[in-house]
């Protein structure tokens, strides 16, 4: 299992079952000295269970940035309620750790499969989607670009600005 994984796994179930957030490891291994965002996906059965990020990074190092996201995606989605004792078994994990963002000129320039996409509409800067890429069913731009508006509020009409990512994915098998 990947690092950034067993960490957001040990984060969870540390704080499921203690109510606490645990440390950062110390001394802090080098991958984790870098800064990114990432976000942390949780799956239940094969199910969405939890998904929380961030964009670009917000903590000093990308382990306090695993663990923070890590525990808001187990108890603070507001799509789901926390993640309960019992559920720990069933849990799978991913860790996305995006790259800085760039603006778009054109759709031309993205693709599903490969990018992440960021909506900022441009007539309320504070209604803005994000959506991975490389999601199950989400094989087209329009189709990528409609979902993260949804999740931002942002009207079909409404202007916006786009910006792509990519992502390094890692999932429990790697």
């Amino acid at each position: 299992m990947h690092p950034y994984v067993k960490l957001a796994k040990d984060t969870v179930e540390y704080w499921v079952r203690y109510g606490k957030k645990m440390a950062v490891p110390e001394p802090l291994p080098e991958v984790f000295q870098r800064r990114a965002g990432c976000f942390v996906t949780l799956y239940k059965q094969g199910e969405l269970r939890g998904c929380i990020g961030t964009i670009l990074p917000v903590y000093d190092n990308l382990a306090e940035e695993i663990i923070e996201n890590a525990i808001a995606a187990c108890s603070r989605d507001p799509r789901f309620y926390p993640v309960e004792p019992k559920e720990l078994p069933f849990i799978n994990y991913k860790v996305d750790v995006l790259s800085e963002p760039v603006p778009i000129k054109s759709i031309d320039e993205l693709d599903p499969k490969r990018y992440g996409v960021i909506v900022v509409s441009t007539v309320s800067p504070y209604k803005k989607g994000v959506l991975l890429p490389d999601l199950e069913g989400v094989d087209t731009v329009e189709k990528q670009l409609s979902i993260a508006m949804a999740k931002a509020g942002i009207h079909p009409d409404e202007p916006i600005d786009v910006y792509k990512f990519t992502v390094e994915r890692y999932g429990e098998d790697e």
